[in-house]
């Protein structure tokens, strides 16, 4: 069991920056991969970044639509990730979730490779206005 309480969510001016924190508990050991993913309005939930668990060497993973733009990390001391984004846009306005999983869950593609993520926060929104 993984639980997961996010933080940071809020509305923000186009171009501007917002940093998304996830502070994880339970059972969040090295096998535990990570990842944020978001929702609009009337559309499906989409990946939008992703780290690798401590055992498959933490490497990021990024949707094409935020690569350059957003920065996936985790402090492993304080058990917390955060999602930097930065220049953002209307098409960025979603809830955001916190996600992690350890191989079994809801199924998606981020950066060419597939997750499972079992375990979900409780989502913050993010609104960027134009």
């Amino acid at each position: 069991q993984v639980q997961l309480v996010e933080s940071g969510g809020g509305s923000v001016q186009a171009g501007g920056s917002l940093r998304l924190s996830c502070a994880a508990s339970g059972y969040t050991d090295r096998t535990v991969y990570m990842g944020w993913i978001r929702q609009a309005p009337g559309k499906e939930r989409e990946g939008v970044a992703s780290i690798a668990s401590i055992a498959s060497g933490g490497r990021t993973y990024y949707a094409d639509s935020v690569k350059g733009r957003f920065t996936i990390s985790k402090d492993n001391a304080k058990n917390t990730l955060y999602l930097q984004m930065n220049n953002l846009n209307s098409g960025d306005t979603a809830m955001y979730y916190c996600a992690a999983g350890r191989g079994s869950g809801s199924r998606y593609r981020i950066g060419d490779s597939i997750w499972y993520f079992g375990f979900w926060g409780q989502g913050t929104q993010v609104t960027v206005s134009s």
